[in-house]
């Protein structure tokens, strides 16, 4: 079933930190591996902003009932979700697996994935941009003030909220807008490269999963972290996903959006982004921390990936099922 088919990017991660469970990087190469992931990051970032088209965000940026809600779902009801969770507590596991559980809801929504997914079961495409693009962008302001205002944890330096989101807007903001800036000269490059442009989002992730791993193996990551945690992991990630999911549908119903909307809604209100949450980890949290804090991170965007794909091929189903119908009924009249 495509439902069970693991992202090939899932099998790259885990590749990747099985790499650096066996070969973590160590002495002088922790420091290569810094600025490697530094460039990496920021030409990430860069690709991001050179890929957004303004055009697209405006035409998507009028339903404000739509996108008030989605950021509602993403910056509100997230982070109560994994403040209730760790409140319940179910599981005795090491408190970095609850503080990863929490920084994985305080997180802003993908932008490709739920694009895509919202195109493929026939939603708002103009809006999920839109949507998806803004909470990208505020999340940069507002997930290390919630990191400091709901989990009261610092990095190794010293320094304070302020100072975190200065140091992530220089990391990630500044390329962003650097890239969408020269996107009138490098534009259409872009647009006939976007595999390429995809390899190197993939590529720099799994450049900060390495380094954020091999600080963690070298600190025993593996001794704190068995089957039955890992096991955990996967059935909390269920269990929030699912519960946004019942909220975003619930609420979309009852704002009486229509269905391309709904699937706008499901698609943009209820996923968190790898490609955010990893950098912004890397500062935020102590070092020998990050590796174990993004598990529940990694674990969730398998499972929100492989969950969603279902959900959009059963709309792209009704979509069809629905088409098919209003034909046959052309055909009758």
């Amino acid at each position: 079933m495509g439902f069970l088919r693991l992202d090939p990017m899932m099998i790259k991660l885990i590749i990747t930190v099985l790499l650096a469970s066996f070969i973590p990087a160590k002495g002088v190469f922790v420091d290569i591996f810094e600025y490697l992931t530094t460039a990496a990051i920021a030409l990430l970032f860069f690709m991001h902003g050179a890929k957004l088209s303004r055009e697209k965000i405006i035409a998507g940026s009028s339903h404000w009932r739509l996108h008030l809600w989605i950021m509602c779902s993403t910056f509100v009801v997230f982070p109560i979700l994994g403040l209730l969770l760790v409140w319940w507590h179910p599981v005795n596991v090491g408190p970095e697996i609850y503080t990863g559980f929490i920084y994985l809801c305080i997180l802003p929504a993908t932008v490709q994935s739920a694009i895509a997914f919202t195109s493929m079961a026939g939603g708002n495409v103009a809006a999920a941009v839109c949507a998806a693009s803004a909470s990208s962008l505020l999340g940069v302001f507002i997930s290390p003030l919630l990191v400091n205002l709901v989990m009261n944890v610092h990095s190794e330096m010293p320094g304070n909220g302020l100072e975190q989101i200065g140091k992530i807007m220089l990391q990630l903001l500044v390329p962003f807008v650097i890239g969408h800036l020269s996107r009138r000269w490098i534009g259409g490059w872009v647009e006939k490269n976007r595999s390429l442009i995809g390899k190197t989002d993939q590529t720099s992730i799994l450049l900060v999963v390495y380094s954020a791993f091999s600080e963690a193996v070298v600190n025993g990551i593996w001794h704190r972290v068995g089957l039955d945690t890992l096991l955990w992991i996967l059935a909390g990630s269920l269990l929030i996903l699912f519960v946004a999911l019942a909220i975003n549908l619930g609420a979309s119903r009852l704002f009486g959006f229509s269905r391309a909307d709904e699937i706008t809604v499901l698609f943009c209100g209820s996923k968190k982004s790898l490609a955010n949450g990893v950098p912004m980890a890397n500062i935020l949290f102590p070092a020998a921390s990050v590796g174990i804090i993004v598990l529940p991170l990694m674990i969730f965007h398998q499972v929100q990936l492989m969950v969603c794909s279902f959900i959009a091929q059963r709309y792209k189903a009704g979509n069809e099922k629905r088409l098919a119908q209003q034909q046959v009924e052309a055909q009758k009249s």
